[in-house]
C-alpha cells in the first residue's frame, strides 16, 4: 500500500501523494469487504477527539485524506511527516478517473432526484469507461434503508459515491461496513449537487489559500463561532509540542488490525 499513516493529536491521517492514488485505489479494490475513503477537516479531527465512535470509524477507514490547511500546519508544527492536502472535489475526479481507466463501476447515492439524475448524466458523459450500476436518492424514509443496502450489495460497485441527504455520512458507512462485500465508499456531502451544477465547487484560489471557511461563514454567519474550537486546536498542538507527543506512524497497519484496535478503544 502506498499510504503511510500518522496520528495527529491522536487522530489518524494518511500521507499519500497524488501520483500514488492509483496504486492505492487498485490495492483497495483487490481487498475483500467494504472499504472507506474519508476526507478529514480540522473540525472532523477535533470531533474524533471527543466522539469515540467517530474515532473508531477513522481508524477503520482505509484512506484518510486531509482537506484542511490547518492539519498540514499542525503536522509541521509537531515536526511530523507532512501529509498532502486534498481538495475534495478534485480528489473525487481523480478517483473516478482511475476507475474510468480500468473500466470499473459506480453507484451514486444521495441528493434529491433531479440532482441525482442530472449528476448521473454528467458523470456518464465525463467518464465513458465508468459503468454506473445503480443510484438511490438521499433524504429517504427510514423504511427504505433495507432496500438501499440490498441494492448496493447486489450491484457490488467498485465505488459508492455518497452525497447529501445521508445522515451521519462517514458513520453511515462505518455502521454498515459488515453488510457490504467489496465496494469502496466515499462520502462528500456536496459532490452530487456539484456534478448537477446545483452547487458551486470551492474556488481553487480560495482553497489554495486555506480560506474556504469564509464562504461557509457567509452562507451561515453562526459559523464564526468555529473560532473557539480552532483556538482549542492551536492549544492542543502547543500542548503536544511541549510534552513531546508527536503521534506515531503506522506504515504497515492493515484494515483488519485497525478494526481490532478500534474495537478495543471503543
Amino acid at each position: 500500500m502506498a499510504a503511510k499513516r500518522i496520528d495527529l493529536l491522536s487522530v489518524p491521517v494518511d500521507i499519500i501523494q497524488g501520483e500514488e492514488l492509483e496504486e492505492e485505489i487498485l490495492a483497495m479494490l483487490a481487498k475483500p469487504s467494504a472499504k472507506q475513503i474519508v476526507f478529514l477537516s480540522v473540525w472532523d479531527l477535533l470531533r474524533a477527539r471527543i466522539n469515540a465512535e467517530y474515532l473508531v470509524a477513522l481508524r477503520n477507514a482505509d484512506l484518510i485524506l486531509p482537506v484542511s490547511k490547518s492539519i498540514i500546519r499542525g503536522a509541521k508544527f509537531l515536526k511530523m511527516p507532512v501529509p498532502q492536502r486534498y481538495n475534495q472535489f478534485d480528489a473525487v475526479i481523480k478517483v473516478l478517473g482511475i476507475l474510468d481507466r480500468h473500466y470499473k463501476s459506480l453507484f451514486l447515492f444521495g441528493a434529491h432526484k433531479k440532482s441525482l439524475m442530472t449528476a448521473e448524466r454528467n458523470v456518464r458523459f465525463t467518464f465513458p469507461g465508468l459503468q454506473i450500476v445503480g443510484r438511490y436518492v438521499g433524504y429517504y424514509p427510514k423504511d427504505a434503508e433495507k432496500n438501499i443496502t440490498q441494492a448496493i450489495f447486489k450491484a457490488s460497485p467498485s465505488l459508492v459515491l455518497i452525497g447529501s441527504g445521508i445522515k451521519k455520512g462517514v458513520l453511515w458507512v462505518h455502521r454498515r461496513r459488515n453488510v457490504f462485500n467489496n465496494s469502496i465508499f466515499l462520502w462528500y456531502s456536496d459532490v452530487i449537487d456539484i456534478f448537477s451544477s446545483r452547487k458551486k465547487r470551492i474556488s481553487p484560489k480560495v482553497f489554495e489559500k486555506g480560506l474556504e471557511i469564509w464562504p461557509a461563514i457567509f452562507r451561515n454567519p453562526l459559523r464564526i463561532f468555529l473560532i473557539f474550537p480552532f483556538m482549542w486546536y492551536k492549544l492542543l498542538l502547543l500542548g503536544y509540542r511541549i510534552s513531546g507527543k508527536t503521534g506515531y506512524q503506522q506504515p504497515e497497519e492493515s484494515g483488519t488490525q485497525a478494526e481490532s484496535d478500534g474495537e478495543q478503544t471503543e
